[in-house]
This record gives C-alpha cells, structure tokens and sequence, in this order.
C-alpha cells in the first residue's frame, strides 16, 4: 500500500546514478534511510521535503564524526543556512564520502568542511578549531597554547607553499596527494 508511493521513480534512479558516484543500491538504501528521518505522513513526498540537521546528525555515520556541524554545513542548500537538506543534498553528501569518489573530489569537500569562516584558505584560527575537532575539546585532550602554536607552525611550514600565512585549496590538494590514506579514511558507508 504505502511501498509504491515512498519508491524512487526509475527516471530519477538513473539520474541520480549518472550525476553521483553511488550505484543503484546505495542510492536505494540513501532513499530508504532518509525517508525513514521523516515523519511518516511525509514520506510519499520524499524529493520536496528537507530533513532538519538535527535529525540527519541522529545517523550514526554521523553521530561520532567530530565534524558533523561542518559536514552539514558544507552539503546543505538551505537558504535559511540551518544545515537541513533534502535528498538530493544527502546523496551528495554520501556520492563524496564513497569510496567511489575521486581523491579529488574528497580533497576539495574536506578543504570545505576544514574552512570554518568559510573565506577559501585555512588560516590559523581554521587550523586551531581542526585540531581541536580531532583532539577533543576537553581539558585533557586540548593541546595547550604553545603546542598548538607549534603544531600550526608545523603544518605551515609543510603546507604553506607560497608563504602567506594560510593553505589555499591547490596547497591543500598537494598535501593530501602525499597522504595515500586520505581518500580511504574519507568515507562514510550507509
């Protein structure tokens, strides 16, 4: 009865399947998991209905990720900027995560998410807040104010190619070409 309704139309599936790197599967199972964020009533409407950030950070590919707010931030066309996204903004998010997805791709939305002001590099005050994403913000795991400062001076050093204070996009890139890791860490599987 309410199976048929809640499906991905055929056309779309395609669609979906050209414009991400996910295969018909998993964006069958991105369809099912989101759906399953709305409320019931709203499900046959799936494609015109937006899932509140706090519900989408309810996933538990999600839950633990230290950049959670970020990742929604950067995946949401909300025009209101409140990190909600519907379907399509959710198969993005999941086609880059994928292990599909070229290092490329996985560098340029990683430098977004890392980019907390948003303004193109990663300056000291981006750097300070990733390091504190990645060693927790509690007492016993922040990094004092002269480590930080010199973990930052580190990384600048390694990274800052045209010495201008910040890592640009390009600089960015370069660094996570020498990290073979990176495009397999940078995933989440539904």
């Amino acid at each position: 009865m309410g199976g048929s309704a809640s499906q991905l139309p055929r056309d779309l599936l395609g669609e979906y399947q050209e414009l991400t790197f996910l295969t018909k599967q998993e964006i069958l199972l991105a369809h099912k998991r989101f759906s399953e964020l709305l409320p019931k009533e709203e499900r046959e409407s799936i494609l015109l209905k937006r899932v509140p950030k706090s519900k989408i950070l309810t996933l538990p590919e999600l839950r633990a990720n230290p950049f959670q707010d970020r990742i929604c931030r950067v995946f949401s066309t909300s025009e209101h900027g409140d990190g909600s996204m519907s379907f399509e903004d959710f198969l993005d998010l999941l086609s880059v995560f994928s292990d599909s997805a070229t290092s490329e791709i996985k560098s340029h939305y990683a430098f977004r998410i890392f980019d907390f002001d948003d303004d193109g590099t990663l300056d000291k005050k981006d750097l300070e807040k990733l390091v504190n994403c990645l060693t927790g913000e509690g007492d016993e795991t922040r990094l004092s104010e002269s480590e930080m400062d010199q973990l930052i001076q580190n990384i600048l050093e390694e990274s800052d190619i045209d010495k201008d204070g910040t890592i640009n996009l390009s600089e960015f890139q370069h660094v996570i070409s020498r990290s073979p890791d990176f495009a397999s860490s940078f995933k989440i599987v539904l």
